[in-house]
């Protein structure tokens, strides 16, 4: 029998966060018992068909310490005389010392009211994100006297210090990580290496049927039917949203191209403000964060993906973006740059196409070979989606975790999995 787990996450449900809610829902098919601990409430306009499914309760922390301060104090007078309290409390004050921020002040309220509130029963804390929903896990992990452990992603390994991803890393049980750029990083920061493992979050293909439109025959010499360029992702400064409006206002003024972003994002109004001062505003439709069966359909009217990643100047970087495995799943040829783990999904004119991050000239070089070769774009598609399809199902990354979480075999009668319909 499988632990009793309490998942840590930093929001939920989330549109951007699909790979956290299949693992979710892929763990519970596979008979682990999950409670969900939430920081902080979804403002998304949308959720997803797989959030419906998911069984595992919610509780969610205080997100400001001063909006529910009582039940912050319950919460402490609950915990202060456990055996274990005064340990999580010292090493919370160490790192308050190096890290004095409300942040982690407000990091040690939620840990609190997690460790008093939480169900009995719990026997395991995971928690998705190494940097604030980690330190709760650790914090509220030590006043239970319970083992934890983490799944680490992008941004959460690249703007912490190494200080935190060290003793982190020293208290876990053990650490998943969806790169093998991450693990590298992750296993040298750590005496024992053998805590970090490489586990690909993979898609589900149960949910994502296949593409059911062919590939055109455009070539962007045609202003009623322009060539489709998508890209999904939010709008903030590591996916290069900026790159790409400069490269497609480089593109000859006679090409057809129309661009479809679909995300949200604090950068959303200075992009749009970009594309009139380059004046491209009129062939781009933003449609802000969608449920993922328009997402589904974006993908079938693209021509072409576009993403163009690149490390921000906090260090924040994209892992293996999960749009990448979507789209070329679909078929659908993809541009992306040679950042972080995106050559281990995209092999350079073989499966997509991949420039140098911020190489303007070079990413409009290549957004113009795939508007005006359909020849290319579908010989790139069809290889992405047999390499995706073939390398990157969600299935061994779901075992390799239900084997963590003590559960060795799948269930005799799995969950029904039904199709994402479009």
């Amino acid at each position: 029998m499988g632990h009793i787990v309490a998942f840590v996450l930093k929001g939920y449900p989330r549109l951007s966060e699909t790979f956290i809610a299949q693992e979710i829902r892929a763990l519970e098919c596979r008979g682990l018992d999950i409670r969900l601990i939430s920081l902080r409430r979804s403002t998304d306009p949308h959720r997803h068909p797989i959030h419906a499914e998911i069984q595992a309760p919610v509780t969610y922390l205080p997100e400001y310490l001063y909006q529910e301060l009582g039940r912050v104090l319950r919460a402490w007078c609950a915990v202060r005389r456990r055996p274990e309290y005064n340990r999580a409390l010292a090493c919370w004050l160490t790192d308050l010392r190096r890290d004095p921020t409300l942040n982690r002040i407000r990091r040690f309220g939620q840990a609190l009211v997690m460790a008093s509130e939480m169900a009995a029963d719990v026997t395991w804390i995971y928690a998705h994100f190494l940097h604030t929903p980690a330190s709760v896990a650790r914090y509220a992990a030590m006043i239970c006297d319970l083992p934890w452990s983490c799944s680490a992603h992008a941004k959460d390994i690249w703007t912490l210090p190494d200080w935190e991803k060290e003793e982190k890393l020293s208290d876990m049980r053990w650490l998943v990580t969806c790169t093998k750029t991450n693990a590298k990083h992750l296993a040298s920061l750590t005496s024992a290496p053998e805590r970090v493992q490489l586990v690909y979050h993979g898609l589900d293909f149960n949910r994502i049927p296949m593409r059911q439109n062919g590939y055109s025959s455009r070539v962007g010499d045609n202003a009623a039917d322009p060539v489709m360029v998508v890209s999904v992702g939010r709008a903030v400064e590591k996916k290069g949203y900026h790159d790409l409006l400069d490269a497609l206002g480089l593109l000859p003024r006679d090409r057809s191209w129309r661009l479809i972003h679909i995300g949200s994002g604090d950068q959303l109004k200075s992009l749009q403000a970009k594309a009139s001062r380059l004046g491209i505003a009129g062939r781009i439709e933003w449609r802000g964060p969608q449920p993922y069966a328009q997402v589904l359909e974006a993908y079938d009217q693209a021509d072409v993906f576009a993403l163009a990643s690149r490390i921000a100047a906090n260090g924040d970087r994209d892992g293996l973006p999960n749009v990448l495995m979507e789209a070329q799943s679909q078929g659908v040829p993809c541009l992306s740059t040679r950042v972080s783990a995106v050559p281990e999904l995209v092999s350079n004119e073989v499966t997509g196409l991949l420039v140098t991050p911020g190489d303007i000239a070079g990413l409009a070089a290549s957004l113009d070979r795939l508007i005006t070769d359909p020849e290319l774009r579908q010989q790139l598609g069809e290889a992405g989606m047999k390499r995706v399809r073939a390398d990157f199902a969600c299935d061994r990354g779901i075992d390799i975790l239900a084997s963590r979480f003590g559960l060795m075999t799948p269930p005799a009668d799995p969950c029904e999995l039904p199709s994402t319909h479009r």
